[in-house]
């Protein structure tokens, strides 16, 4: 059954296109929108080095979620290839309409179709397609995936730190107060996701107190457990570089032969989180 059954996840993942290509995993892209103008997340025109310019310069960049059509499609056409049943395994159905739209598509399917909700972001959803693939890889079912990629889901943390919660208030993430406070005490927030929502942690007053501060909410998650880590980051690779630096240090037990990924956000989540975003991905090892 395993290796009948295709893992499908979206372009918000934070998976290497080649680490994909290796597991079979199909990578469906959301959209970004550019001054009215859309593209799909992965193109040139939307990549994360023109979405930093973009909001740095003004432009109204919003994004959109794959439509129920779109994943319809594609399972029907995983389907003709042979496949037998999908694990389909999302960004967080609280910031984005992706996981319902899995749903809906998983009604029109000629095949299985189970959905996930990871109830996460970025490197964390990419890390729970991953648990479902290991699954299949070692023969277990397509329901046996979905509960793998559920759980570490569930077991992993992401925190990050933004430069300025404006951009999360333009896309509804926080409301309005929280943003204009934020500001108005200059403070540096540090996020979380509780119940695959985004949510104010702490406030710290400087850019490098939040970052040392954001050094040890990683290490405190970690424990003793084995663990992946990916720092990511839009449009701040120095900040992002040390910071993995440090944690490959502190980190070295729990980490292995394991290396830390330091990866740029792509267009969708960096339109919601601004330049100078960086944030840490952990995922136990299960």
């Amino acid at each position: 059954m395993g290796a009948r059954t295709v893992v499908v996840t979206d372009s918000t993942a934070c998976l290497p296109a080649d680490l994909a290509e290796q597991r079979g995993i199909v990578v469906v892209p959301l959209q970004v929108v550019i001054d009215d103008v859309g593209h799909d997340e992965g193109t040139d025109e939307v990549s994360p080095t023109a979405v930093a310019a973009a909001l740095k310069g003004g432009s109204r960049v919003t994004t959109s979620r794959v439509t129920p059509e779109t994943l319809t499609q594609l399972y029907r056409r995983l389907a003709a290839e042979g496949a037998e049943a999908i694990v389909s395994v999302h960004i967080s159905g609280m910031v984005s309409g992706t996981y319902d739209s899995a749903v809906v598509a998983g009604r029109n399917s000629p095949i299985p179709v189970h959905t996930v909700d990871t109830r996460q972001v970025s490197a964390n959803t990419g890390y729970a397609a991953l648990a479902a693939s290991d699954v299949l890889a070692a023969g277990g079912t397509a329901l046996e995936a979905a509960r793998a990629a559920r759980r570490r889901a569930a077991l992993s943390h992401s925190y990050f730190y933004v430069d300025t919660l404006e951009y999360l208030r333009r896309g509804g993430r926080v409301n309005a107060a929280s943003a204009f406070l934020g500001g108005a005490l200059a403070v540096k927030p540090l996020l979380t996701l509780r119940e695959g929502k985004v949510t104010s942690l702490e406030k710290v007053r400087t850019a490098g107190k939040a970052l040392a501060r954001l050094e040890e909410l990683i290490v405190t998650a970690a424990g003793e457990q084995q663990v992946e880590l990916c720092i990511a980051h839009l449009d701040s690779p120095e900040r992002a570089e040390k910071l993995a630096e440090r944690l490959r240090e502190r980190l070295a037990d729990n980490l292995g032969d394991r290396e830390v990924r330091v990866a740029e956000v792509g267009g969708v989540v960096g339109a919601h989180v601004g330049p100078g975003m960086v944030a840490g991905a952990l995922a136990p090892v299960l």
